[in-house]
């Protein structure tokens, strides 16, 4: 399935795809995909940024390309590694509670949920962009980050415990 498909589809049932996006990952291509599907992720986030970039330049006289440069450092190789690290500890927790998923399983999980949250994301960077702080960028915020972990902690618990989320 497309991945648009694939997006739309997580928010009604994301265990079952998230074990499809996984399919076929014993295969030694399974790490390469949880990279891919996280810079993906990143990737798109940081490029949703950039109408909020370019407001915040403009409001204050700060180089556009200074900002960009900044959030370019943060998403593309500094979330990487705390998403990494996020997920190694969810596995441990998960682990401690009963869990039987691999590492790579409870990757793809929060890197999936990163992905399929997109969307919100990029919305939240048009909202930050075009209209500016307040009531409706702190409502699409919490939307975005809400939708991320619904889906990240259905993911897991799909890997995890598998139940099929």
């Amino acid at each position: 399935m497309a991945l648009t498909g694939d997006i739309l589809a997580s928010y009604r049932g994301p265990g079952p795809v998230l074990r499809r996006r996984m399919a076929g990952t014993g295969d030694g291509r399974g790490e390469a995909r949880a990279l891919v599907t996280l810079m993906l992720a990143c990737g798109l986030i940081f490029v949703g940024q950039w109408p909020r970039l370019s407001r915040e330049a403009h409001l204050s006289g700060q180089e556009l390309d200074m900002l960009v440069g900044g959030a370019l450092l943060g998403w593309l190789f500094i979330a990487p590694l705390v998403l990494y690290g996020i997920a190694g500890i969810s596995h441990v927790i998960a682990r401690l509670f009963g869990g039987k998923a691999t590492y790579l399983e409870a990757r793809m999980a929060l890197f999936w949920a990163l992905l399929a949250a997109v969307p919100f994301w990029l919305l939240w960077g048009l909202v930050a962009g075009f209209i500016g702080a307040g009531a409706a960028l702190n409502l699409t915020g919490l939307v975005a980050f809400v939708a991320f972990l619904a889906l990240w902690l259905a993911g897991l618990y799909a890997v995890e415990f598998g139940d099929a989320a």
